[in-house]
């Protein structure tokens, strides 16, 4: 397959030694090639299917101690890249150059292809099941496998890749009552096998639970946060971790290490090996590596690269990956995992008296300041235990940083929604806003 070749590709020798014959001190080449393969539904029926590929070098390369990046996309030409990194070179100020040395040259493959006949079967058979009961409902999706091969080679010698497969799912239900329209959505993301029936089961359950119409809870109520809406706590909490923004002393944690920072209830942590955006190393070679972040409440480390950790004095956690082709490495998270209680969904819902359910969300997480306000997309009253149907023209706002103090119970139905393997959570001291 076109993207498992790209270990044997002499691109990146050529660049490496074009560049030094060129007066560069060092120099890496970053490889990227992909092969996608979505099959999209429409309207209850097979649309489309697609094949998509693409491949990219980065040469980034210091003369005179300058750094300099170029990028090509698709077949290219070793000179003109080496002449145009060359020349953004005398743009930059000196840095630091921070390369690694080989450590292992392979990795084994993470995850396995799957044909195009099993995609639309998936498909298909989501589809039909939430149509089963929902006659009316029109559903559309897509799913699709992912096949990327990574390399990166510099000029100390370092030269690792590996190949990773993917298979991720996503499907929307519409349902329209009159003046009243819904909309639920769900999907995965997963290495070897998908499971319709866990989506439809999931959003068959967010159906029903629509069926009748509730009235705005008051104003505080605990307030329980589906795992696939809970990912919008954490992006603030990845932020607060990054060593980058800990240098910066942006971070409210930059002085709370060995402190209660979270509720006792609350680990977190990365684990190179787990899930389907595990990976063997980073974009700058540094083997991937399990780093607990918050154990029981309490901040125990962050995450950087090579050079926020130089400047801090700490080595690299193996968290320096590039934004895009044509970026540095900076520090980020490549999965993110909080450790799940032992509580059912269900089990959540019945310890409630009288509260909110969040499952689908407008807006985005606080930032580093941890405030925010969402519009609740998809959103349920619940009373004594039970939900009483949907509640609509609602928002929520507050502080992440309190919530997660004030976390009341956590769920054990983690799921990976993003990077991020969450669970479902009720906590207080947020707001509810709305009308009537």
């Amino acid at each position: 397959m076109v993207s498992k070749q790209l270990p044997q590709d002499i691109l990146a020798e050529q660049l490496l030694e074009l560049a030094i014959r060129c007066g560069a001190e060092a120099a890496e080449v970053y490889q990227s090639r992909s092969l996608s393969r979505p099959v999209f539904f429409e309207g209850n029926r097979l649309k489309q299917i697609e094949t998509n590929e693409a491949e990219g070098t980065a040469l980034r390369l210091w003369r005179n101690g300058c750094p300099g990046v170029a990028v090509a996309y698709g077949p290219a030409e070793p000179k003109s890249i080496v002449e145009k990194a060359l020349a953004l070179s005398k743009l930059n100020s000196p840095e630091l150059m921070e390369l690694g040395s080989n450590f292992q040259p392979h990795y084994s493959d993470l995850g396995e292809d799957v044909p195009i006949e099993k995609l639309m079967d998936w498909g298909q058979q989501t589809i039909d099941t939430i149509r089963k009961s929902y006659p009316d409902a029109v559903c559309n999706g897509d799913w699709e496998c992912d096949i990327e091969t990574t390399r990166l080679v510099n000029t100390k010698g370092l030269d690792c890749y590996y190949t990773d497969t993917t298979l991720s799912s996503y499907v929307s239900a519409e349902w329209v009552r009159g003046e009243d329209f819904l909309n639920v959505s769900d999907g995965e993301t997963k290495r070897c096998i998908l499971q319709p029936e866990k989506v439809a089961a999931q959003i068959l359950q967010r159906l029903a639970w629509a069926e009748e119409k509730a009235t705005l809870p008051k104003s505080r109520v605990p307030i329980l946060f589906t795992s696939k809406a809970s990912d919008m706590l954490w992006g603030t909490i990845q932020e607060a971790l990054n060593g980058k923004r800990i240098l910066e002393r942006a971070s409210p944690w930059a002085d709370k290490f060995g402190q209660q920072v979270t509720s006792s209830q609350l680990t977190l942590y990365q684990d190179p090996q787990v899930g389907p955006y595990s990976c063997p190393f980073d974009d700058e070679g540094t083997p991937s590596q399990p780093v607990l972040f918050i154990e029981n409440g309490i901040l125990q480390h962050y995450y950087c690269d090579r050079s926020i950790g130089k400047q801090i004095g700490a080595d690299s956690t193996g968290n320096g990956f590039r934004p895009d082709l044509g970026s540095y490495p900076t520090p980020s998270l490549f999965n993110f995992l909080v450790q799940p209680g032992l509580t059912s969904l269900q089990e959540l819902i019945t310890y409630m008296d009288y509260g909110l359910i969040v499952d689908q969300i407008l807006g985005g997480d606080g930032g580093i300041s941890g405030d925010f306000s969402i519009n609740v997309e998809l959103g349920y009253l619940v009373r004594n235990g039970r939900v009483f149907g949907r509640v609509k023209d609602t928002m929520v706002t507050g502080n992440i940083y309190d919530a997660l103090k004030q976390l009341v119970k956590l769920g054990g139905d983690a799921d990976w929604n993003g990077s991020f393997y969450t669970p479902s959570l009720i906590v207080e001291g947020l707001s509810i806003i709305g009308k009537g």
